[in-house]
């Protein structure tokens, strides 16, 4: 079969226009960005605000591989299915981020017959979004830094300055640096920190944001730094917010493309699941709800992370009740689980399985088993899957969207009508916001994650003390995870039961909205493998791109 490269290219693509007018869009609310992709104003949400939400399907997945188990290709291919079924469909998912494109998984666009087009632009600069909200984030600490070399008027103590720098690469070496050397003219020598884009506050409150009010008055309570006397310094102290919000005027406007069968797609914002929210912004969701009957959207990594912080942040922050979930499985992922490579170590993964149906259930949202079906994969590996799904009476389809489109997620979408139609959702969230943090984070970490136990360091214990102080403790919680284990811990696969989840210290994101508490030896800036992607990315002298899958 062709590479997914070569199969975006030999699709004859649609004229943005096209594709913005078959989504209900007029002329005038499209921005073009070339002859196949588009912003979409702001004024449009004005218009269509009175229409009827469509139906609201997540997908998520099960504790992946480090290569994932092709989330964002069911999401694309179910959607194109719903489409053929004649249903007027969109989908939502999240920008690429050059980190992992350039280092393990590669692009982020879908695979085969199920991608978003132009992936070229969309896996590499796409509209420029991602500089923008690392323009905005780096310029915060540049003037905070800026402030401390002319005087510091707030009197910031430079032990406790807590805005690190972004960069939209995965480079390890940036995760613990000294500023300022060189001597006086050069600024004022302190311990920083660099984190990749998708984990910058800015790239979660783009996402969270309703609209260009709501974001400036969120960049102005991010906080950067703390005085000596234990008062913080924002954004707004700093007169940073309005040359922040021109940073990012275009980069809220949410981004329409199309899938390969022409369905309208929007891609906004990218922020990680492990360590930050992990969905795409609310913008295009409540966009894309208000003009389809059926808008499909993913969450990153497994329910423990992506899944239940679209529930618990997203939901609740947008007033958003979903329909339904999409839980995608592949027979590698259970086997990983299942710690083999045999027919046993797939029935032993299904107890991984068991787990993350087990946590939707907790939100009262219907589920449907999506089986991702590789080319390795036997007859008899997917039948233990479907037969477990039957004994649970959890409806399951065998999906095969990377080779045949949408025509490979028909019988998935028929089933996913019919569940609708037949269970209603009864979403509501995991815990109160008034329940005190500890309350909130042991709720997330024993329900959902299957812990016995959590401990705080005392950096964690100071954290907790002060944002009391602060009134931050309503705030909902986004615990940074690893993504490969129900655990804090890689390397515990399976269903592990009555682990300790250790928390090591906590970021507030007052800005965004939530408080990050971090775990395990969770990072914010990832490294690159040993053999990353981008050594297999290269360009011809007619401009061909190769490489990005």
């Amino acid at each position: 079969m062709k590479s997914d490269i070569e199969i975006a290219r030999a699709v004859k693509i649609q004229n943005i226009f096209e594709i913005a007018e078959k989504a209900g869009l007029q002329k005038d609310e499209i921005i073009p960005w070339g002859n196949h992709k588009a912003k979409i104003s702001l004024a449009a949400l004005d218009r269509i605000k009175d229409n009827k939400n469509g139906k609201l399907i997540l997908v998520t997945t099960i504790n992946p591989t480090p290569g994932g188990e092709g989330k964002t290709t069911v999401t694309i291919g179910l959607a194109q299915a719903l489409a053929k079924l004649s249903k007027k469909t969109m989908l939502g998912i999240r920008e690429p981020s050059l980190g992992p494109i350039m280092g393990l998984k590669g692009g982020a666009t879908g695979g085969g017959y199920s991608q978003v087009l132009p992936m070229e632009d969309i896996n590499l600069h796409f509209t420029g979004d991602m500089h923008a909200i690392t323009s905005a984030h780096n310029l915060l600490a540049s003037l905070l830094d800026n402030h401390i070399h002319h005087g510091d008027a707030f009197h910031i103590d430079p032990r406790y300055i807590v805005w690190p720098r972004v960069l939209d690469i995965s480079d390890r070496a940036l995760r613990n640096v000294v500023v300022g050397l060189g001597g006086p003219i050069d600024g004022v020598p302190h311990e920083d920190e660099f984190a990749i884009t998708p984990a910058s506050e800015i790239m979660a409150i783009l996402c969270l944001s309703r609209d260009l009010n709501d974001l400036k008055e969120r960049l102005s309570k991010i906080i950067v730094a703390y005085t000596y006397d234990n008062k913080p310094v924002t954004a707004k102290d700093l007169k940073a917010v309005g040359a922040m919000a021109v940073l990012l005027k275009d980069a809220i406007k949410p981004n329409l493309v199309q899938t390969i069968e022409g369905v309208p797609a929007l891609i906004h914002g990218g922020p990680f699941a492990n360590i930050a929210h992990g969905t795409s912004s609310l913008i295009a969701t409540k966009m894309g709800l208000k003009l389809a009957d059926y808008f499909v959207t993913e969450a990153g990594f497994g329910s423990e992370l992506g899944a239940e912080k679209f529930f618990d942040i997203v939901c609740r922050t947008g007033d958003l009740k979903p329909d339904a979930v999409i839980m995608v499985v592949s027979i590698r992922a259970l086997k990983r689980n299942g710690k083999g490579e045999d027919i046993d170590a797939v029935k032993n993964g299904l107890f991984n399985l068991e787990k993350h149906l087990e946590n939707i259930s907790y939100f009262g949202v219907p589920a449907i088993v999506a089986i991702n079906h590789f080319t390795e994969d036997t007859e008899d590996e997917i039948e233990i899957v479907e037969d477990y799904c039957k004994s649970k009476n959890i409806p399951a389809a065998v999906i095969d969207v990377w080779q045949q489109g949408g025509e490979g997620g028909i019988e998935l979408a028929g089933k996913l009508v019919s569940l609708m139609h037949n269970t209603h959702s009864k979403f509501h969230y995991l815990y109160d916001l008034n329940e005190p943090i500890k309350d909130k984070i042991e709720t997330i970490a024993m329900k959902i994650y299957g812990a016995g136990r959590v401990v705080y360091t005392v950096t964690a214990e100071q954290d907790i003390n002060l944002c009391m102080e602060l009134g931050l403790d309503k705030l909902p919680i986004c615990i940074a995870k690893t993504q490969y284990s129900l655990s804090d811990d890689s390397k515990l696969l399976g269903r592990p039961e009555g682990f300790k989840i250790t928390v090591r210290k906590i970021k507030f994101s007052a800005g965004a909205g939530f408080l990050v508490p971090m775990t395990g030896k969770i990072t914010t800036m990832p490294g690159l493998p040993a053999k990353p992607t981008s050594e297999k990315i290269d360009i011809d002298t007619m401009g061909n791109i190769s490489g990005l899958y």
